[in-house]
């Protein structure tokens, strides 16, 4: 590993270079001027196992140095060694502060100048060791996380696969509703990670239809009353199946199964719900769901536009939807645009 050793004096250099000549492992790099020194160290770091500087040098002295070589990224660890002839605690607590690891006295003693280098660099070395087993531990995590994801995926994608086997228009709906969602959650200023997880849960909020009888769930006509109550059940019904999983993405999809049809105002189901103590996942599918459902032909209905279906979004705001949300999907409506054409019935 390279000792970048620098000092304005060229004899000093010198001198500790060939103090270190004999430490195994160890290249001396020298350097009489700390802006050049700093270049090297930028484009030297990861190969850079310690650093000594002098303190009294004109223009930058020590500690300008060592300030600025800790803010070189990859060189917060690596030792630094300042040597100085002034035995000022004031001086050596600023230096501390500051990022210097060590100090050195003039004049220096070969032995004791080796022995600290040596134990600098070896501690150096079992840095970045414990960095590279860090790094390798991270991304076996990080690959046994994507299986477990894909997994839950898949599984997922079953379960609405048996949901869609029952009703035909599911599975386009359920892409279109995952699509929405994503765009308003990014717009609300969610995490892609977020996102991600809300637009995959939603996927799931009409879960709770399996339990429908095909004569309601199927029927081309509007519904009596009597079906009317009975299809609202769904949503305690889907909040039940998927309760109780130890899956982020499922506990999840449970509160949007339950809360996708609760009103800003009160009047939704099942819980009549009002405003915030509306889970905010079901707000922003409740939003994604009705447009959905406004702009596909269904047998008792015809398609609306989407700029009618936006309208409404608009007009409801406060009274059935979360103001917010209809807003953060309004402004993402070139992506609501092209998420209705990619997925269209």
């Amino acid at each position: 590993m390279i000792a970048l050793i620098l000092d304005d004096s060229e004899m000093n250099n010198l001198l500790l270079a060939k103090a270190l000549a004999p430490v195994a492992g160890c290249r001396p790099v020298t350097f009489t001027e700390p802006e050049a020194a700093l270049a090297f160290l930028q484009a030297e770091v990861a190969r850079i196992g310690v650093a000594i500087t002098d303190y009294e040098m004109p223009g930058m002295n020590g500690l300008a140095f060592i300030a600025a070589a800790r803010a070189v990224s990859g060189f917060e660890h690596v030792p630094i060694v300042m040597v100085t002839s002034l035995d000022q605690q004031s001086l050596r607590r600023e230096a501390l502060r500051i990022g210097a690891t060590d100090f050195l006295g003039k004049p220096c003693d070969p032995v004791e100048i080796r022995a600290r280098v040596t134990n600098l660099l070896a501690l150096s070395q079992a840095y970045r060791r414990e960095q590279e087993r860090s790094a390798v531990l991270a991304r076996e995590v990080a690959a046994a996380v994507a299986v477990c994801e894909a997994r839950e995926r898949e599984i997922i994608a079953l379960l609405m696969r048996a949901a869609e086997h029952r009703d035909t228009d599911t599975g386009d709906h359920i892409a279109r509703v995952a699509a929405y969602v994503a765009v308003i959650a990014r717009h609300l200023g969610m995490s892609p990670e977020a996102v991600s997880r809300l637009s995959l849960a939603s996927t799931m909020h009409d879960v709770g239809k399996i339990g429908v009888a095909d004569a309601i769930l199927l029927k081309p006509g509007r519904l009596t009353a009597e079906e009317r109550d009975e299809m609202e059940k769904h949503a305690e019904r889907g909040q039940r199946i998927l309760q109780g999983s130890t899956s982020d993405v499922v506990q999840l999809a449970a509160e949007i199964a339950g809360s996708h049809h609760e009103r800003w105002d009160g009047t939704g189901y099942p819980a009549g719900l009002e405003g915030e103590a509306i889970p905010l996942s079901g707000r922003i599918v409740a939003v994604a769901d009705v447009f959905d459902a406004l702009v596909s032909e269904r047998p008792y209905k015809k398609a609306w536009p989407l700029e009618e279906a936006a309208t409404f979004l608009r007009e409801n705001a406060g009274r059935h939807f979360d103001p917010a949300c209809v807003a953060a999907f309004l402004a993402g409506w070139d992506e609501v645009r092209r998420s209705a054409r990619s997925f269209a019935d």
